[in-house]
């Protein structure tokens, strides 16, 4: 009798702990699908403890690597740089901006050649940028963009060897699409719109996109870890999925043209 008791109560205890094992799978994969704020992501970004470092590949062939590095800026209440020699006790530290630098380099697996590019952009505590300055390098020919919320207006610089050509254009000449395209030869089409105008004179670090985010799963190796997922979507065609940590650093990036950009740390498991 007894040890049917025993049993008894052994098969219940499996049972409920089964059960609720059930709930609070389903339960927090449901609160883990939900939708969060878009700041809140782009915050855990800014101020990440670590860099990204990024494995770029078109397709299934490896063409690259990159290092995101964010970094956020201190000022003392009075206005002055903070240093850690002449901090005055008693002073406050306040958020005076971030700044974001990528850099990296690309293959072309059909001539060999390579690529080397650099990004610099500076933002307030709001978000909002302040400056940015864009490199793309193949000895011996360079381009340099450089923009300023401030005179708004964008530098283009080109240098093959001795030879330099420059040129400032004004933000409003951006947004005609189809005349920056004759301007410089490339193929922008006037269906852009609206979008092509805020994407080229974004306002903040979202580029101008309409951005969502959300809790998310990612699986690593035989377990999942939680994540947060951003998404937009660009001239209404195409899709920008970012994978971030909980700690804001970039895990996977997938961006059209099957382009995708995957952490090291991930690469190997």
């Amino acid at each position: 009798m007894l040890h049917r008791v025993a049993f008894a109560l052994i098969l219940l205890f499996w049972l409920v702990m089964n059960v609720l094992l059930w709930r609070s799978e389903f339960r927090g994969q449901d609160e883990l699908s939900s939708a969060v704020p878009v700041e809140l992501v782009w915050k855990r970004i800014l101020t990440a403890p670590d860099d990204s470092a990024l494995e770029i590949s078109f397709g299934d062939k490896k063409t690259g690597y990159c290092r995101w590095r964010a970094n956020i800026g201190e000022e003392l209440a009075t206005g002055k740089v903070a240093t850690d020699e002449s901090q005055p006790e008693g002073m406050i530290e306040r958020l005076s901006g971030y700044t974001i630098d990528v850099e990296g380099n690309l293959i072309r697996t059909e001539s060999g050649a390579r690529f080397r590019f650099e990004f610099h952009a500076s933002f307030t505590a709001a978000h909002r940028w302040k400056d940015f300055t864009a490199r793309i390098s193949a000895r011996p020919r360079t381009v340099e963009i450089q923009g300023s919320a401030a005179s708004e207006h964008l530098r283009v610089t080109f240098t093959d060897g001795e030879a330099k050509w420059e040129q400032r254009l004004p933000y409003s000449d951006l947004a005609d699409p189809a005349a920056l395209g004759r301007e410089f030869g490339l193929p922008l089409a006037e269906s852009f719109g609206g979008a092509w105008s805020s994407l080229v004179s974004p306002n903040d670090i979202a580029l101008g996109l309409r951005w969502t985010a959300r809790k998310d799963w990612l699986q690593i190796g035989s377990s999942k870890t939680r994540v947060y997922r951003l998404q937009a979507r660009l001239f209404d065609r195409y899709q920008a999925v970012v994978i971030v940590s909980r700690v804001g650093e970039i895990l996977r990036v997938e961006l059209p043209g099957e382009v995708v950009l995957v952490n090291d740390a991930l690469i190997n498991l």
